[in-house]
């Protein structure tokens, strides 16, 4: 497994990563032995990054149960501030310090651990970032040792504002051959300030060669209206002709070596409950990429004629 510096961090991960909300959100308690497999499936095969999420159903607790004694072996990230499992009554207003600071000891006391490896702000907006109080919380867990390093989770001007505030070490953002709005500047400017990027929906979550929109995880509402919103963008590219020839016939390919033909993408994190898909992706990278240059120049001409049109979901 290909491995790269997670930017100012200096930690070492995984060029592929492991997106955790499938085992959270598809899984239920009663498949214990399914999340186990998945989980033990990516170490097993060098993916050393691993990322979760407050709102990500049983995540953490699989993780605590079945993989916590192999703990030195990954890095792990986690997301806090706008879904303490629903119970504001008890934990306070969304993004507040109380929110995040006892969102956070729960998923410590979860997990077995005193400490994350990255604690990431899950996607609040620019009202949530200027006015502070957030980003003071995690910097305070910081500080407490609670976390070693402080990340930003989200898209368009947020991201840019995280990046250019000199206040995180890690961006995770959307990046895929559908949805390229990072490659203008997003990306850049994380590259000049060592900011380094993890790539949520790497793969478009398989829009590109779809029959039909892809389909949420069970509960995450949000998501529908921008995977189908993403599915449309996909129909507006394919409708300006053939791809070059040089293209790979597989669609995973093809997104695959879209995102790994941009060096400033750390790790890019694809999500699975089967470990064969797992094996699949794997397999891909180390043995079918890169893809010809003149593929990814035409996926940004494609992007570049009609991604102007489209509306910028987070």
């Amino acid at each position: 497994m290909e491995m790269t510096t997670l930017g100012r961090t200096g930690l070492k991960v995984s060029r592929l990563g492991a997106g955790l909300a499938g085992i959270g959100l598809r899984l239920s308690r009663a498949e214990v032995d399914k999340a186990a497999r998945v989980l033990n499936t990516f170490l097993d095969n060098g993916i050393n990054f691993l990322d979760a999420a407050e709102c990500y159903g049983i995540a953490h607790e699989a993780i605590g149960r079945y993989v916590s004694h192999r703990r030195d072996e990954f890095v792990l990230a986690t997301k806090v501030g706008h879904n303490p499992n629903g119970f504001y009554l008890l934990t306070g207003r969304p993004w507040s310090a109380k929110t995040i600071e006892i969102t956070l000891d729960q998923i410590l006391k979860t997990l077995g651990t005193d400490h994350v490896d990255i604690l990431q702000l899950h996607s609040p907006n620019m009202l949530v970032l200027e006015r502070g109080e957030a980003i003071e919380a995690i910097e305070k867990a910081k500080k407490a040792g609670k976390t070693r390093f402080i990340g930003y989770s989200g898209d368009n001007a947020e991201a840019l504002w995280a990046v250019n505030s000199g206040r995180f070490d890690t961006l995770q953002t959307t990046f895929n051959l559908i949805d390229q709005r990072a490659r203008y500047e997003i990306l850049p400017q994380a590259a000049r300030n060592n900011i380094g990027v993890i790539v949520k929906r790497p793969i478009a979550s398989g829009a590109w060669g779809a029959k039909k929109p892809p389909e949420a995880y069970p509960g995450d509402i949000g998501e529908t209206p921008a995977l189908f919103d993403m599915y449309q963008r996909y129909l507006a590219m394919n409708d300006l002709g053939q791809l070059p020839a040089s293209a790979p016939k597989d669609r995973i390919e093809l997104a695959m070596g879209f995102l790994f033909a941009h060096p400033e993408v750390s790790t890019a994190i694809i999500g699975s409950t089967n470990p064969d898909h797992i094996k699949s992706n794997i397999e891909m990278l180390e043995k079918k990429l890169p893809i010809a240059k003149e593929v990814v120049e035409d996926l940004y001409r494609r992007y570049d004629d009609v991604g102007y049109f489209w509306p910028q979901w987070g």
